[in-house]
């Protein structure tokens, strides 16, 4: 019987679990898959065979003392208050799964505590790659911890401060997108949406992890560019003060993005990982404004799209007209052919395939170590490199 891989799933926003459903459901029929979460609901409606572990959702669980909540975080952790009964719950369902089901490997997506319990509880751990400022100490044990690291973008968009010692380590998938389904052309996506076929639109798109779009910032863009039409899709920020335009127009949440994607003549989005692949998918000017994330992940992000020409970088939305007038007429002169490369329609399967071609070789007793770099499966399109030693032939952008 095939090793068991267990994925812990954040349930902060969506695309953490997205892309676990990509992934698990490109894994052999006949490898038992688990999924540890605070969220199950995320996975309802999942047609692959999983075993799901529900965990307290710890987000606003209260340190029962002021002398608990005195303690200082250790330095090599983010986040691990004192007395919290669900913390020790959440430990102690992993752990009991991770030794009940004799689990091979534990997919961590993400956290960096559990990482560091992974290599003290003796299980092989891979965490997903996420882009920010991770020199910090917790990261760099989690790191260390792992017997590699999946990271669902193309190699393009690493970090030039990573280092080489953990991109020996580190498995590119290639740009990883959650939806599957083919993107019409133009002139259908607009004729299924209801929208002109004679009008620049310009799509802006919010996901679900964080406070939604800011709205006000938009008007002012409608008012900017008053031939153009401004459609709005997912979670929107609003002031209170705001004058709505004709010109400016609400779709509210959606699950058909991509749709409103081909539509577009101009995306307008942040830099979540799902974000990023769904635009290059498509293939539409992209012009990225980061929301805040913890270790400035989207901000880093953004850096790279622009470093290989992928997108404009815009640190904040203009407060002005001409500031906006400026975005979009440079975006109007963005490349999408350095945009397009950074989707790869394969990318679930290649981490579906490192992830049990990993937990395979780490228990093959009759496996060789002496030359891990030479240990490499065939999926087709891409080779790729299954030693924790060996890193991946990384694809090249232009």
């Amino acid at each position: 019987m095939k090793r068991p891989i267990c994925f812990f799933v954040h349930h902060q926003g969506r695309g953490h679990a997205a892309r676990t459903r990509a992934i698990v459901s490109r894994m052999a029929a006949d490898r038992p898959v688990s999924v540890a979460t605070a969220d199950p609901s995320l996975f309802d409606g999942f047609q692959r065979d999983i075993e799901l572990i529900e965990l307290p959702n710890m987000i606003g669980a209260r340190v029962p003392t002021a002398a608990l909540h005195a303690h200082a975080t250790p330095e090599t952790m983010h986040c691990v208050p004192l007395g919290l009964r669900e913390m020790r719950v959440t430990m102690r369902r992993i752990l009991d799964h991770l030794d009940d089901r004799n689990v091979g490997l534990f997919a961590i997506d993400v956290s960096a505590e559990l990482a560091q319990l992974a290599r003290i509880a003796s299980v092989p751990a891979v965490k997903v790659r996420m882009h920010g400022s991770r020199n910090d100490p917790g990261h760099q044990a989690a790191y260390a911890a792992c017997t590699g690291m999946l990271a669902p973008f193309d190699a393009a968009l690493e970090q030039p401060d990573y280092p080489d010692r953990l991109r020996a380590k580190t498995f590119y998938t290639g740009g990883l997108c959650t939806h599957e389904a083919v993107p019409p052309a133009k002139a259908e996506a607009r004729r299924r949406l209801g929208l002109p076929d004679d009008a620049e639109i310009v799509l802006a798109m919010a996901g679900g992890g964080g406070h939604g779009l800011a709205y006000a910032p938009l008007t002012v863009a409608a008012r900017a560019a008053p031939e153009t039409l401004f459609v709005t899709v997912g979670r929107l920020h609003r002031e209170g003060h705001e004058t709505d335009f004709a010109n400016l127009v609400n779709h509210g949440w959606v699950e058909h993005t991509a749709e409103y994607i081909a539509a577009a003549d101009i995306v307008v989005a942040s830099a979540g990982d799902n974000m990023v692949t769904e635009i290059a998918k498509v293939g539409r000017p992209y012009v990225c404004i980061p929301e805040w994330r913890y270790f400035d992940e989207q901000s880093a992000k953004a850096e790279r799209l622009a470093a290989v020409g992928a997108a404009l970088h815009v640190e904040r939305q203009p407060g002005d007209l001409v500031g906006w007038q400026a975005i979009l007429e440079q975006a109007r002169q963005l490349d999408v052919a350095r945009l397009q490369p950074l989707h790869d329609p394969s990318a679930a399967e290649h981490a579906a395939g490192w992830l049990e071609a990993t937990t395979d070789r780490l228990w093959d007793s009759g496996a060789t170590l002496a030359r891990p770099q030479e240990a490499v499966i065939d999926l087709g399109s891409r080779r790729l490199a299954v030693g924790s030693d060996a890193g991946p032939i990384p694809d090249q952008i232009g």
